[in-house]
């Protein structure tokens, strides 16, 4: 039995979350492809009432902070206006994964979408159970997902869940996901079960699913994979000036889940991209680092970890491991990936002794 003592609270567009730096609005991104045009406006949404940035999320979402309380009432609107809110009733349900080097789960990513969202029962989903479509190489496997598909050529297919699975072709995967999701509402207990990985092992959906352990991908590292840039946003905070930078270069991207963003036949540009602050090779040190927001943003923590996340990167530099900090036991947005965690780091001489480098 879980210890959670009531449903999830992650945030939506329509059900902000308050945190101590003010309201927190998230806007889902199914496929994590989005315009700069929309992207902008969540910009300027930030600009105009919060903070000028957009945060990426580890499911691949997008997020504005800093809102005041109550809620500016332009902001659902604009949200709409901006093909960042198509339903209402849906908006926390959303949650999809999709491999941006496989263009071919592409329409699979727009008919779950919609067919998630023609479905009044599937509006009850927790804002943490996560969809996931990608090719034969599992990119995106190795993530917390409750559901996901497996195209493995253009006729066959898995479909898996819970470290099991079946197979499946193209033609029948988004209803069998979609069923597996009812399946999952049908057999949780309450709103404490946020997840597959929650439900007893001997639950009814996994029904027809054998143990399974599918071929899976690391994450995408920053630099150029075929024509293509994946390039790093520190501490996953798009700001204003990497916005403008990326318009000059495309007119879409592909959010990840590792704070990143694909920028589609953009390898050549990765320098100019880098001169706005953008990350666009392994060797830089944000490459490496991440952490949780901390304070003064979270109420929980009494670590500055991004102030001190950009200390690192700025003394440390060249060589660092895969280094996490956070500012409480919750270890928000932690990587999947092997990495060093520092909890409650107070001082860039913490960090230091904990990845065994000196300043």
């Amino acid at each position: 039995m879980t210890s959670r003592s009531g449903p999830d609270r992650c945030p939506g567009a329509l059900r902000p979350f308050r945190a101590d730096d003010g309201l927190i609005v998230r806007a889902r991104v199914p496929g994590g492809r989005v315009g700069l045009a929309a992207l902008g406006e969540l910009m300027s949404i930030g600009r105009d009432h919060g903070t000028p940035l957009v945060q990426l999320t580890s499911r691949a979402n997008l997020q504005v902070r800093g809102l005041p309380d109550p809620l500016p009432a332009d902001v659902t609107p604009r949200l709409q206006r901006a093909g960042l809110l198509p339903s209402l009733s849906h908006e926390r349900a959303r949650n999809v994964l999709a491999s941006p080097l496989e263009p071919r789960v592409w329409p699979l990513v727009q008919e779950l979408d919609r067919r998630l969202c023609e479905d009044p029962v599937l509006a009850a989903l927790p804002g943490r159970f996560l969809f996931c479509l990608t090719g034969s190489d599992g990119l995106l496997l190795g993530e917390p997902i409750d559901v996901a598909y497996q195209l493995l050529t253009p006729d066959a297919g898995l479909l898996l869940a819970g470290g099991r699975g079946r197979p499946c072709p193209p033609s029948d995967a988004v209803g069998a996901m979609l069923g597996l999701a009812h399946g999952f509402l049908a057999d949780r207990t309450d709103e404490r079960v946020w997840n597959v990985r929650d439900l007893p092992a001997e639950s009814p959906v996994f029904d027809g699913l054998a143990p399974l352990s599918p071929i899976t991908r690391a994450p995408l590292s920053v630099g150029p994979t075929g024509p293509h840039l994946v390039a790093g946003v520190p501490l996953g905070l798009l700001t204003e000036a990497h916005l403008a930078a990326l318009a000059e270069v495309c007119r879409e991207v592909a959010i990840t889940p590792w704070r990143s963003v694909v920028i589609p036949s953009g390898a050549g540009a990765a320098a100019y991209l880098s001169q706005a602050g953008l990350v666009t090779s392994p060797d830089n040190a944000w490459a490496q680092l991440s952490a949780c927001p901390g304070s003064p943003h979270c109420g929980r923590s009494a670590s500055d970890t991004m102030g001190l996340a950009s200390q690192v990167a700025a003394q440390i530099g060249e060589g660092l491991p895969r280094v996490h900090l956070v500012g409480c036991e919750r270890s928000c947005g932690r990587p999947q990936v092997d990495h060093v965690l520092v909890m409650e780091p107070q001082s860039i001489a913490d960090i230091a002794a904990a990845v065994g480098s000196r300043p």
